[in-house]
């Protein structure tokens, strides 16, 4: 699901959609229903391209459209059946500069460009260091933080583009750390979206397609251009204990 800087009660219903974006970057929009007790940051690990900055991550505000995945997901139900003869349905300045806060919708995030920068965040905000040391593929990392209030909610959709390294792949944060410690296997309950360019497809077996374009089933202008409106998405499913890792996504034409 995510890295979560303090311990989580539960967290269920994980959604995450990639799209390639212009000038080699991704947009990627995440969202889950949490409980915790104490407030907290979810973090999001993403391989981007290095060196990178403060800058470099752009956030999306996407309060306005907190349906985005249960519209996403109408897109690969079946269609409905023919209309009958019947009535129809209705429906602290400290010795280091802080990193610059922005706020997103319900939000506040930052993005921290590597390990070391976490120092520039308040310690609530960060994972334990002995977990980094049980992560060494983070090492070139930056760090999507996104702090969140407790008790249990489900969060509205949180969205941005980073530089990623590989231009070939889609990258999608499904590593889990709920309690300070990195479990070689974990619980899942994830679907995950994608939408290739118009000449590419998933190469992995087990997406699924969209029966139609986003135009069919999402309202694609208040996506604010993360959805395009001609194209068709692609869906999987992660549900049950499985191995504790990202998830990449090769696309080719």
């Amino acid at each position: 699901m995510c890295c979560f800087s303090q311990p989580v009660i539960s967290v269920s219903g994980t959604n995450i959609f990639a799209r390639p974006d212009a000038d080699g970057r991704q947009l990627l929009v995440y969202s889950m229903t949490f409980n915790a007790e104490k407030e907290l940051a979810m973090i999001l690990p993403l391989p981007v391209k290095t060196p990178a900055g403060e800058k470099d991550v752009k956030f999306i505000d996407l309060k306005e459209y907190p349906d985005f995945f249960a519209d996403m997901e109408v897109g690969f139900r079946p269609p409905p059946p023919p209309p009958s003869a019947g009535p129809l349905a209705t429906r602290s300045q400290a010795l280091v500069d802080k990193l610059e806060v922005v706020q997103v919708g319900n939000f506040e995030a930052s993005f921290v460009p590597t390990q070391k920068d976490f120092s520039r965040l308040d310690e609530r905000f960060c994972l334990p260091a002995d977990a980094w040391k049980q992560l060494p593929q983070y090492e070139p990392y930056g760090f999507a933080v996104f702090k969140l209030k407790s008790g249990e909610m489900r969060v509205h959709p949180m969205a941005f583009s980073f530089p990623r390294q590989r231009a070939k792949e889609l990258f999608f944060p499904t590593v889990h750390i709920h309690d300070g410690k990195v479990h070689s296997k974990a619980h899942f309950d994830h679907a995950l979206f994608c939408q290739p360019t118009q000449d590419e497809r998933p190469t992995t077996y087990g997406w699924k397609e969209s029966r139609g374009h986003p135009t069919g089933f999402m309202q694609v202008q208040k996506t604010k251009g993360i959805v395009l409106p001609d194209q068709h998405c692609y869906k999987q499913e992660m549900r049950g204990m499985l191995e504790n890792k990202d998830t990449f996504l090769v696309v080719e034409g």
